[in-house]
């Protein structure tokens, strides 16, 4: 795997504390773990009367890792589901720069 597994276990943490327990039959958040990539994403229960036992998962944001840099970069989902790099925050080697961004989300494109 190319991803530090250290940073995707802290993005893995990051992720199940982002909702309170109380709250967690209503909306959880969780991470796909790819070989240069992780992927957050909101998840919901299926809608009442929904035949489809899934939750839907809607993408808020996906963290690119470049090894040979030893460098994060961070990117937002758009209406269509396709990640656009996100342009205020330039590439960190520290993985919690990106989480701390999403987590203030000041243009709203993380979490609404």
């Amino acid at each position: 795997m190319a991803i530090p597994e250290g940073d995707a276990e802290l993005v893995r943490t990051w992720a199940a504390t982002r909702v309170p327990e109380q709250y967690l039959d209503q909306m959880r958040v969780e991470v796909d773990v790819t070989d240069r990539s992780l992927t957050i994403f909101e998840c919901r229960p299926p809608w009442e009367g929904d035949a489809e036992p899934e939750w839907f998962r809607m993408p808020v944001a996906r963290l690119t890792y470049v090894k040979k840099r030893n460098e994060w970069t961070l990117y937002w989902s758009d209406r269509n589901d396709k990640f656009q790099r996100y342009d205020l925050l330039d590439p960190s080697q520290h993985v919690t720069v990106l989480l701390a961004e999403i987590d203030d989300d000041p243009t709203a494109l993380f979490w609404g």
